[in-house]
């Protein structure tokens, strides 16, 4: 009999951003605690009360179980990952220069915006929050008020001007 070989096992898995702020930080604990104490075991329970039905190879609703279980592992095994490198964001506003966890008060063509630069796990550009990993944010670290910046995107360059960090 042929083991299956499952597509996730065959990729690598990526590092995710361990730079996430207090409030992630805390939410993330929670998911993992839920996950461990309720999810885990009832998928555990479903997958023995339906293994105890006989014949694995044609039972749809063990493989679905079992495909369940290995899902919220792996989301387990994703957190605490995380958790452990973890780097709890703390801006300090006294340097004068952007670090992470700052607001940024940017101007472009005469328009003024706000950002708010973390890591990636927490990116929502449409309200504002954007990654250090983006051009954008890679591109602010270590600048200061009135500073200019330049951004390529596809061919067309953007710039803009730091008004004020908080």
């Amino acid at each position: 009999m042929r083991v299956p070989t499952r597509r996730a096992d065959k990729l690598p898995r990526q590092k995710s951003d361990p730079s996430i702020t207090p409030e992630k930080f805390q939410e993330l604990s929670r998911t993992l605690k839920n996950l461990l104490e309720f999810k885990r075991p009832k998928e555990a329970a479903e997958v023995k009360r339906l293994a105890e039905m006989g014949d694995f190879s044609e039972n749809a609703g063990y493989q679905m179980a079992k495909s369940r279980l290995r899902g919220i592992n792996k989301r387990i095994d994703d957190i605490s990952d995380l958790l452990k490198r973890a780097e709890i964001i703390n801006p300090n506003n006294k340097s004068g220069k952007i670090e992470l966890g700052n607001l940024i008060t940017l101007e472009r063509a005469g328009k003024q915006k706000k950002y708010r630069l973390l890591g990636s796990a927490e990116t929502d550009p449409q309200n504002g929050i954007i990654s250090h990993n983006s051009p954008l944010g890679s591109s602010l670290l270590g600048k200061k008020i009135g500073d200019q910046i330049q951004i390529i995107l596809e061919e067309r360059t953007i710039e803009y001007k730091i008004i004020n960090i908080e």
